[in-house]
């Protein structure tokens, strides 16, 4: 059963649901106790089980993120029904109820950040998956099969969350696209092709969009910003601008603006369409190849 996606308070809520062939008591210790939990939450988990105990979340060495070391604290502690802890600036709630000769978990992450970590939604919704699953096969005795394919997973809940539409606002059409962990130097390469650009040359490949023609670079500030004039009949109308941004737990992101000076409705449609392709495609390049960071 897929996540959905809401939005509560400002902040967006992942909502999970599993059947499970278990008893409800076999399922809370599965995922109360830290050694239990050890076989499919994504960080080792050091606490006591209490109301407001401190927790501690270590990330393997292999993870992709800065911060190996994170920290929390449990909110709700109400054996054999709900656990729910934060984890740095998220809320995770399980929730255990029988069914039958099993049970039901109900399983939600409350997203902290606001818009920006709205944005993570899609891999966080394609993790979460993929950790339910391990969770169903430790239960079932099994050993875990590792995803055989991550990135669609993920860019399927993009698509579906709509976390690949951009907005027009104020005379300018926006998108912000999640990249998950990757360098911000590997997505500068990326973006510039490997090649060397400075103000006056032209825009590389990867960063234009060919409904929108582009005239020549205006600012460079590697590896973050790339700006350059985009043009209307040969004629420059306004500009575009690329920021690739680092944001810790919140991961990388890629943030395009292309100004429409005369608001033309139409000129602003096509470019949401552009740029909505463009960004798509930069997104594929960027996770392929040998060298790309898997999650």
């Amino acid at each position: 059963m897929d996540a959905r996606l809401e939005t509560i308070g400002g902040n967006a809520v992942l909502r999970f649901e599993r059947r499970l062939a278990h008893p409800a008591e076999k399922v809370w210790r599965a995922v109360t106790d830290p050694a239990e939990m050890a076989h499919w939450f994504p960080a080792v988990i050091e606490t006591e089980l209490k109301t407001g105990a401190k927790m501690r979340f270590v990330f393997p060495g292999e993870a992709p993120v800065d911060e190996k070391i994170s920290e929390g604290e449990i909110l709700e502690f109400d054996p054999p029904k709900v656990y729910a802890f934060r984890w740095n600036a998220d809320v995770l709630r399980i929730e255990v109820v029988p069914d039958g000769d099993g049970c039901r978990l109900y399983f939600s992450q409350t997203l902290g950040g606001g818009p920006l970590g709205r944005l993570g939604a899609g891999r966080n919704a394609a993790g979460w998956d993929t950790c339910l699953a391990s969770l169903s096969a430790r239960l079932d005795g099994e050993a875990a099969q590792p995803p055989g394919d991550w990135l669609g997973p993920m860019l399927r809940y993009v698509r579906k969350f709509g976390l690949d539409q951009g907005e027009i606002a104020g005379g300018e059409v926006r998108f912000a696209r999640d990249l998950v962990w990757q360098p911000v130097d590997r997505v500068w390469q990326r973006l510039t092709d490997g090649k060397f650009v400075a103000p006056g040359g032209a825009p590389p490949a990867p960063a234009t969009a060919d409904a929108v023609p582009a005239g020549p670079l205006t600012v460079v500030e590697a590896p973050q910003v790339l700006e350059y004039q985009w043009l209307h009949e040969g004629t420059p109308a306004g500009t575009v601008r690329w920021e690739i941004i680092s944001a810790g737990l919140l991961g990388v992101r890629v943030e395009v603006t292309q100004t429409i000076p005369d608001r033309s409705a139409e000129a602003a449609d096509t470019a949401l369409a552009a740029w909505r392709a463009c960004l798509d495609e930069f997104f594929l390049t960027l996770f392929s190849g040998p060298e790309a960071e898997k999650r």
